[in-house]
C-alpha cells in the first residue's frame, strides 16, 4: 500500500450560534486566500461572525502545523463552507399572558486549508492567479454596436 501524504487538514465548528447567511458574507471574503491575509481581513472586518470563524482557520492551521510540520506562510483556504444547523426554539412572554416564538438558527462551518509547499500540482498555485480576472470595463464596446435603441 502507498502511503500517500495529504496536504490538506480542516477544523469543523458546529452549532455556532449565527445564521448561515450571515457567516456565509464573511467566508466569501476569504476563500482561496492565503492564511496571513485570512487572518489580517478577519481581524479588520466589523461582523459578529468573524471571531468563530477566525478561531477556526486559526484552530486548522495548528492542526496543519502538528499534523503535516507545515509552515503558515504556505497555507492556502482551499475549501470553506457554511452549512445550516439545528433551530433552536424559544418562547418569549408577550402581554395578557401570550407568548410568541424566538427561533435562533444556528450553523456549521468547515475550514479547509491546503499546503502549496507539499502539493505536487502546479494547478493550486495558478488557481488562485487564475480567480482574479481582468474587470476593467470598456465603454466603446458596448455602444459600437450601432445604436440597438433606435430600431423599432
Amino acid at each position: 500500500m502507498l502511503n500517500k501524504r495529504t496536504t490538506e487538514v480542516y477544523a469543523l465548528g458546529q452549532h455556532i450560534s449565527m445564521s448561515a447567511h450571515k457567516a456565509r458574507r464573511v467566508i466569501d471574503q476569504i476563500r482561496g486566500r492565503s492564511y496571513e491575509e485570512t487572518l489580517m481581513i478577519l481581524e479588520l472586518m466589523p461582523y459578529r461572525a468573524c471571531y468563530p470563524i477566525f478561531k477556526l482557520v486559526y484552530s486548522a492551521a495548528a492542526n496543519a502545523s502538528s499534523n503535516m510540520g507545515s509552515n503558515e506562510a504556505n497555507l492556502v483556504i482551499s475549501k470553506a463552507e457554511v452549512n445550516k444547523g439545528t433551530i433552536m426554539k424559544r418562547l418569549k412572554p408577550r402581554a395578557r399572558g401570550r407568548s410568541f416564538a424566538i427561533q435562533k438558527p444556528t450553523c456549521h462551518i468547515t475550514i479547509v486549508i491546503k499546503d502549496i509547499s507539499l502539493d505536487i500540482d502546479t494547478d493550486s498555485i495558478t488557481w488562485s492567479q487564475k480567480k482574479k480576472k481582468d474587470t476593467t470595463m470598456s465603454y466603446y464596446d458596448m455602444y459600437s454596436n450601432g445604436g440597438t435603441w433606435d430600431k423599432k
